[in-house]
């Protein structure tokens, strides 16, 4: 896969999905990608991607998972920040596929 297309307009991914070009990211773009995925995005979804995202804004880089539920847990309380509740959203590999959808680079401890 090298190209998805998000209203029309042709935005290149690597071999994996994650955007080439951060810059490329939209609501748009993350529902393409989560629909390519077989994920519907509905509020929960956006409310971890969002933290997602100020997380990377804030250190730079894709958190693994263990950080991942710390920062939803500071965010969001408790009840959203357990694993448990990251994979009902996002299955599998919660981190790396939310990072997917939230357009931001694998983060380096996913395989």
């Amino acid at each position: 896969m090298s190209d998805i297309l998000v209203k029309g307009q042709a935005v290149a991914v690597d071999s994996e999905g994650f955007l080439r070009n951060m810059n490329d990211w939209s609501q748009d773009a993350a529902e393409q990608i989560a629909s390519q995925e077989g994920v519907q995005l509905t509020e929960a979804h956006w409310e971890i991607l969002n933290v997602l995202r100020q997380f990377y804004h804030t250190f730079e880089m894709s958190p693994a998972m263990r950080p991942l539920v710390k920062a939803v847990a500071a965010e969001l309380g408790a009840e959203k920040g357990k694993s448990i509740y990251l994979m009902s959203l996002f299955p599998g590999s919660p981190a790396k596929l939310a990072s997917k959808i939230a357009g931001l680079p694998k983060p380096t401890n996913c395989l």
